[in-house]
């Protein structure tokens, strides 16, 4: 479990900062009408926050050569 941590740690960063993003944004911003597709819901846009916050900083991870 502590190998999986430290190899993947930027994304699992990316994941609970994108999911307090979208969390905020949906608080903050939303959609008062319903009818946004992402931002109606506060589950709904702190999923697509954590996803988009995984992919951004997975994206800097490094690769490991293997022999």
């Amino acid at each position: 479990m502590k190998k999986f941590v430290n190899r993947n740690f930027l994304t699992i960063i990316g994941v609970f900062a994108g999911a307090l993003a979208g969390y905020l944004y949906w608080h903050f911003i939303g959609c008062n009408t319903g009818t946004c597709a992402i931002t109606s819901k506060p589950i709904n846009s702190t999923v697509y926050g954590a996803m988009m916050g995984g992919l951004l900083l997975s994206t800097f991870k490094k690769q490991v050569k293997e022999v």
